[in-house]
């Protein structure tokens, strides 16, 4: 059964900030103390990632040129495919970085296994490094920074030697008390060499005897896919989308990047309930992870499953909502404020209309010139003319018409002034020597 988390503290977002957009250039700092050179550019590559992201496309065109794929090794190459993902959504992510559900022992060893043979580094160094992201999403200690560009998100930061202390501090004590962890950090690479490449290329040879396509598919085009589909959470998810819950950042949710990341596209969500186990919080919207962990957690291989409150979940879309209501308001032309406007007596008011001809009418303590107006008004011009001068409150409240909201938002546009003691109503409380014009259109009509 899912855990509910906490509820998170908002702050109703209610006012017309700018912010800043989340995925304009910005000037960060250096990656580096010292300037690079053509004589000391070498000395910034990670030789070990450059020749590992580099080589393995080259081979697995070299394969597809060369070998024949069988259907078996197809379907062996997307099962290992999405096995191997999913131990890097599922374990890497979800559960050791995130600590967003609980896994037995079987399951924490397979996913272990499985994210190892994508081969994208341990446990610990892999979580260790995501959880600076969410720390420092988009800041210069992010190891990530989306500011820093589309290539430097997505595999740039992993082909040059960035100093540690350039990256912000991130605690993983609970990741260095487990054994299964340890375990696999100290013998990663030999685990990552038999799960990466051994293993499903044995598959493949014992299995119908394709040892070649094993390899060239099930083993190294797999991993390119896996690669860069993992790579996709820290590039595309912060570049294609929107922010339905948060725009302060680069996260964005979209369903292009879940599907290229085994479900980890609904980024805007998860760096706003990073706990939650899911990514996608419609039964629609395609999660594949979600599913694994539910139907794990179904047969009792996992539990715990925490889901952040939908209460709070909905707080984040609504603030977001308003938000996006108040800058389409700014759009618009609501005429002067009402609190700007210059300040008549219920007397004055009137005089300008009988000494001055000013074509001013009276609602609701508002003064509004309608000279411009009298044409056009849809029910006739002689109903105009004769509340010029007047409290015409009653009237348009549905004493002679109910009239619509888009009379009033027309209107809103004809204000020059507010009586002092908002009609002529409240005038006569305060002054009962001022005369009552109030229903003279009766009389008239």
């Amino acid at each position: 059964m899912a855990t509910p988390l906490p509820p998170a503290f908002t702050v109703p977002a209610t006012s017309t900030e700018t912010r800043r957009d989340p995925l304009k250039h910005e000037e960060l700092p250096p990656l580096f103390n010292e300037k690079i050179t053509f004589k000391n550019w070498h000395k910034f590559v990670d030789w070990k990632h450059v020749v590992g992201l580099g080589v393995t496309p080259l081979v697995a065109l070299y394969g597809l040129f060369t070998t024949e794929i069988q259907r078996k090794t197809l379907i062996w190459s997307i099962i290992y495919y999405y096995a191997t993902g999913l131990g890097i959504t599922a374990g890497y992510h979800r559960l050791w970085a995130h600590r967003s559900y609980s896994a037995g022992p079987v399951m924490s060893f397979l996913l272990c296994l499985m994210g190892t043979g994508a081969v994208e580094g341990s446990i610990k160094w892999w979580s260790r490094g995501h959880r600076a992201h969410h720390r420092w999403t988009d800041t210069e200690k992010d190891p990530y920074s989306a500011h820093r560009g589309l290539f430097f998100s997505h595999i740039g930061w992993m082909l040059i030697k960035r100093p540690g202390w350039k990256i912000g501090h991130a605690d993983v004590d609970d990741l260095n008390k487990s054994k299964l962890i340890n375990w696999q950090h100290k013998y990663y690479l030999t685990l990552a060499l038999l799960m990466g490449i051994v293993f499903p290329t044995v598959v493949a040879g014992l299995g119908w005897g394709d040892w070649r396509g094993g390899y060239f598919y099930a083993a190294v085009l797999r991993l390119v896919f896996v690669h860069h589909a993992t790579f996709c959470v820290n590039s595309l998810a912060h570049w294609l989308g929107e922010g339905p819950f948060d725009d302060r950042h680069s996260p964005r949710d979209h369903f292009i990047t879940a599907f290229v990341t085994m479900g980890e596209g609904y980024h805007n969500f998860h760096h706003q309930f990073p706990q939650d186990y899911r990514n996608a919080i419609r039964f629609y919207q395609y999660d594949p992870t979600k599913w694994l962990i539910a139907t794990c957690a179904f047969f009792g291989f996992a539990s715990h499953l925490k889901t952040f409150p939908d209460n709070e979940v909905r707080k984040g879309q609504l603030q977001m909502i308003e938000k996006r209501v108040m800058e389409k308001k700014t759009e618009l032309q609501w005429g002067t404020p009402i609190a700007d406007l210059p300040i008549l007596s219920f007397e004055d008011f009137q005089h300008a209309c009988k000494n001055d001809n000013k074509k001013w009418i009276l609602l609701e303590g508002v003064v509004y010139n309608v000279a411009d107006f009298v044409t056009e008004h849809p029910g006739g011009e002689k109903y105009i003319k004769m509340g010029v001068g007047k409290d015409m409150t009653a009237a348009f409240n549905g004493g002679m018409y109910d009239h619509s909201n888009a009379a009033r938002n027309l209107l809103s546009l004809m204000r020059v002034a507010v009586v002092e003691y908002g009609g002529e109503v409240e005038a006569v409380k305060k002054n009962p020597s001022v005369p009552v014009y109030g229903a003279e259109h009766e009389k008239a009509e």
